[in-house]
């Protein structure tokens, strides 16, 4: 961690990231254990993302998953014949995900990084998804995300996201941007409405932004209604 800030972009931004984020080793205890009883452990892909296919407004191409997780997701992409690129920063949460992709035999590279150490080629990918990851990103790391979605996308690219709904059982904490840096922690993870999503993401243009549909497990997709989704797509 820097102790003194000569740059008011980078030195601020990562001794901020410094007092917030959980550590990679936070990550990988939490996937070691496959066993316990976490929702999205299931081996199954998201509503939202079966139904964007299903309505023909995602189609086979070039996709970037962020904070992938156990792959459960990125291995449906690529059954659906896209060309997926993986983020996420536990080696744990890749290793599992590996091996679920050499189970169905699907490719997918899966990449062990922090989302905003990639080097990414501009206007690569027609989809950036998002299932559970920009809820554990603070406030001052929004603008770095926004600009990294814009970068990776190609014009008129699709951008989906998944994440916790405010004060549902899953999580979704009620607290300020503010309260963020006064309690120095995301309590678990951020919750959002409709609005302040569609306020932090107005740069782009929305399809949809919902709750996610309940479903019933074991089933072939995944459904908690404590989460919301949201589809958008890039602005040109």
């Amino acid at each position: 961690m820097k102790e003194n800030i000569f740059d008011l972009e980078d030195d601020l931004l990562e001794m901020l990231d410094s007092l917030l984020r959980e550590p990679t080793q936070y990550w990988d205890k939490f996937y070691i254990d496959r066993e316990k009883s976490v929702s999205f452990f299931v081996n199954s892909p998201d509503e939202n993302l079966v139904n964007y296919f299903e309505k023909k407004l995602f189609s086979p191409g070039n996709v970037l998953e962020l904070g992938c997780g156990p792959g459960r997701n990125a291995i449906y992409l690529a059954e659906k014949g896209c060309i997926v690129d993986a983020v996420d920063l536990s080696e744990e949460s890749l290793k599992w995900a590996t091996e679920r992709a050499k189970e169905k035999n699907v490719n997918v590279n899966f990449i062990q990084k922090n989302i905003f150490d990639l080097d990414i080629e501009e206007g690569k990918y027609d989809v950036v998804y998002d299932s559970g990851c920009f809820h554990h990103i603070a406030p001052h790391r929004r603008m770095s995300y926004i600009n990294l979605v814009k970068k990776a996308l190609k014009p008129n690219g699709h951008f989906a996201i998944t994440c916790f709904v405010q004060g549902e059982e899953l999580g979704g904490a009620e607290i300020s941007d503010q309260d963020v840096y006064r309690l120095r922690s995301v309590n678990g993870g951020l919750g959002f409405t409709e609005v302040k999503l569609r306020t932090i993401f107005e740069d782009f243009k929305e399809i949809e932004i919902r709750k996610m549909r309940e479903i019933k497990q074991p089933n072939t997709v995944f459904g908690v209604s404590a989460l919301r989704t949201a589809l958008f797509s890039k602005i040109y």
